[in-house]
């Protein structure tokens, strides 16, 4: 790319830098807990129509979504939650661009531990503070407004650009993205600006499950005679515990090791148990995430967490007599890989790399993202956008200058490969 027109389109991003940072300020003041994301979108929707961009919306389609392999069961309904499409029609020839991004965001419960009003919006020292500041509002409208610096710089793209703003990222990502795709809203192309300023190119598996145990109920009055509950959770509870340090020390892929240490994780998130204080636990039931890296499958990780629970059973007499139940729900996910070598990553790494003014070196994620969906409509994605922390914690925030420098990247990134004919490979 000639260094005027990054130049060009660099000036063009900063001009609008106020613009911009009020957009999202106006967004995060949205509450849009997943399940609740309409008025949220509505918003997204004036957004692209005042863009000039062909504009659709459509709510997903259970039975259609529902068949899918990659499908992600979210209780939730799809009524009032539609996805956003605005589309910048370019040369048919030319290679086209999907920029994604979620206005789903999660709870911000507890409330009282934050310190900034969750959707306030508020700035401080280069940070915009809010649920879903990070993760991943400032990335829906780093799209936007890279698509609008380029035409505010006169630059067509090339090939079609398509902004998508969807739903329901944090609970599967079926009535969102995967909608999408299925809708025949692809390209040849695809950036998801999350949290991420490197560029990411893998995730991990992810499963859910629950585990149920039964008790003996009694009167508190004569506990000896019968069988808590709880205590025999936390049997499980421990060997669930040993399989995570196990996993740690024995289980390693460098794209998620290099980032955090450590490369897959066995969190305990809800136990729940007993109904009266008075009476003995007659029951217990306990719930899981796990995550595994490319080469393990979903059925080997399965059969493992299985058999862990049946090694635990069979050494207790009770359990040995009441085995635990496991149900497997919620997030099954095969791990995502995307090949580094691909011409897309080739084509948009220097962009990031001009940007961040450095070499950049891919990396992995060890949470889901919606780039998973992309190998099931056969073409390529990365991960790429505004840097903050605190997400699905009190006090999450933006880092304003990061939202300045991922909307250039992600402008200029675009450009490299909608410019770009299809069918040409390169090298």
């Amino acid at each position: 790319m000639e260094e005027k027109i990054k130049v060009k389109i660099e000036a063009a991003v900063d001009g609008l830098r106020d613009e911009m940072i009020e957009t999202l300020a106006e967004l995060v003041r949205i509450p849009s807990v997943v399940g609740s994301e309409g008025p949220a979108q509505d918003f997204m929707q004036r957004q692209y129509e005042d863009l000039g961009l062909e504009v659709k919306t459509f709510e997903a389609d259970k039975t259609t979504v529902g068949q899918h392999s990659a499908y992600v069961e979210s209780r939730l309904p799809f009524e009032g939650r539609p996805n956003v499409i605005g589309l910048l029609k370019g040369d048919a020839l030319k290679k086209s661009m999907i920029l994604n991004g979620h206005v789903d965001v999660v709870s911000p419960e507890p409330v009282d531990q934050w310190q900034h009003d969750p959707w306030g919006a508020e700035i401080e020292n280069d940070r915009l503070y809010g649920r879903g500041a990070v993760d991943m509002k400032a990335g829906v409208i780093a799209n936007l407004f890279a698509l609008k610096a380029l035409l505010k710089a006169g630059i067509e793209p090339g090939g079609d650009v398509m902004l998508q703003s969807v739903v329901e990222e944090e609970a599967g990502g079926a009535g969102g993205t995967l909608a999408c795709l299925l809708a025949g809203y692809t390209a040849d192309g695809m950036i998801i600006t999350e949290p991420f300023m490197m560029p990411v190119i893998s995730h991990t598996g992810i499963l859910y499950f629950r585990i149920k145990i039964r008790g003996l109920t009694a009167h508190a009055g004569h506990a000896h005679l019968g069988v808590n509950a709880i205590g025999k959770m936390m049997k499980v509870y421990e060997a669930m515990v040993y399989l995570d340090l196990h996993r740690a020390a024995t289980v390693k892929f460098p794209l998620y090791h290099n980032v955090e240490g450590r490369s897959c994780h066995l969190n305990i998130g809800t136990l729940n148990a007993g109904d009266w204080v008075s009476t003995v636990a007659g029951f217990a039931e306990m719930a899981c995430r796990i995550s595994f890296i490319p080469g393990e499958s979903m059925a080997e990780i399965k059969t493992t967490v299985e058999q862990v629970i049946k090694d635990v059973a069979r050494a207790d007499d009770w359990l040995k007599d009441h085995p635990p139940e496991v149900e497997w729900f919620g997030w099954q996910t095969e791990p995502w890989y995307q090949d580094p070598d691909d011409p897309f990553i080739k084509t948009v790494l220097p962009s990031f790399e001009s940007v961040c003014g450095q070499k950049l070196q891919v990396a992995g994620a060890t949470a889901g993202l919606d780039n998973r969906f992309s190998p099931y409509f056969g073409f390529p994605s990365i991960c790429f956008g505004p840097d903050g922390n605190n997400y699905h914690s009190f006090d999450e925030y933006v880092e304003l200058d990061s939202l300045v420098l991922a909307t250039k990247a992600v402008a200029l990134a675009t450009l490299a490969w909608c410019s770009g004919d299809k069918g040409r490979e390169e090298k």
